[in-house]
């Protein structure tokens, strides 16, 4: 799979906030006035925390979506050092800052705040195709529906060529089916992912900094609905490497990974138990 051309256009070149220049600001602006509404029926909802670039790259994309439905954006920052607030507050968008450090708590201000009746989250350093809200509505407003997650892509870096990243994609989307026969909130993150928000409001974000959130949230809302995959491989949303890179490597990262879903491949086939999930934690 290549790169899609889109990505040429709204990967901006710009490594810290000193460098993005007023036309470009104004251009997104413009976009903005455009596809957002002050009425909206989805709230896109991304937690930033020092993404003073990334943010602006990931609003670009945003910026330029096709779709009847009035959303709007809305970012909370959480607690950034850096000048993340800066290039917020230069942008036509809702924000709100929170000081609890934790994508959990910058969620669940976010949705508390959010005016739609749907949330889809994005995250701040990725980017998104102009068809990614009408594709992943196209699911979440099916009968039964309270969640939704969507599939995401890789772009290459040194060290990591765009053949390999596929491979590493295929084996994910692989994983991601057998994990929907049972534990469908296993494949729900926030780079990608979709709700109603009362349900989400009832269930709740974990109030601590926790990697999971996005699926303890999702595991809670289950007994109100389905949880179902957007498949449109149009509707992928692009990211870096930050995850890979942790690994060190891409073989490493691959062989770590299979080896996880074989340790568990079993369980995968069983229902998870009734726990809480705002206490219990990874190892659980």
């Amino acid at each position: 799979m290549k790169i899609p051309q889109w990505i040429n256009d709204v990967n901006l070149p710009y490594k810290t906030y000193d460098e993005i220049p007023q036309n470009i600001v104004d251009e997104i602006n413009t976009n903005l006035d455009k596809v957002t509404s002050s009425h909206p029926i989805i709230t896109i909802l991304i937690a930033a925390y020092n993404e003073e670039v990334n943010i602006l790259r990931c609003i670009y994309s945003l910026s330029k979506m096709k779709t009847d439905i009035p959303f709007e954006i809305l970012v909370v920052n959480n607690n950034s050092t850096d000048n993340t607030q800066n290039t917020l507050d230069r942008l036509h968008i809702r924000k709100v800052f929170q000081p609890i450090q934790g994508c959990g708590p910058a969620r669940q201000l976010g949705q508390e705040n959010a005016r739609g009746k749907y949330v889809l989250l994005a995250d701040a350093d990725c980017l998104y195709p102009q068809v990614w809200v009408e594709e992943m509505m196209k699911v979440l407003q099916q009968p039964g529906v309270v969640c939704v997650y969507g599939r995401y892509s890789f772009l290459p870096e040194k060290g990591y060529p765009r053949w390999q990243l596929f491979m590493l994609e295929k084996m994910k989307d692989v994983i991601a089916s057998y994990r929907q026969i049972k534990r469908p909130y296993l494949n729900t993150y926030g780079i990608s992912m979709g709700y109603v928000k009362e349900f989400g409001l009832k269930a709740g974000y974990v109030m601590a900094n926790i990697r999971g959130e996005d699926g303890r949230l999702a595991f809670d809302m289950m007994k109100f609905g389905k949880i179902m995959p957007v498949k449109a491989n149009s509707a992928r949303p692009w990211t870096g490497l930050r995850t890979l890179d942790r690994d060190g490597s891409f073989a490493k990262a691959l062989s770590n990974r299979i080896i996880r879903e074989i340790k568990r491949s079993v369980k995968m086939l069983r229902s998870e138990k009734t726990h809480d999930t705002k206490t219990s934690t990874n190892d659980d």
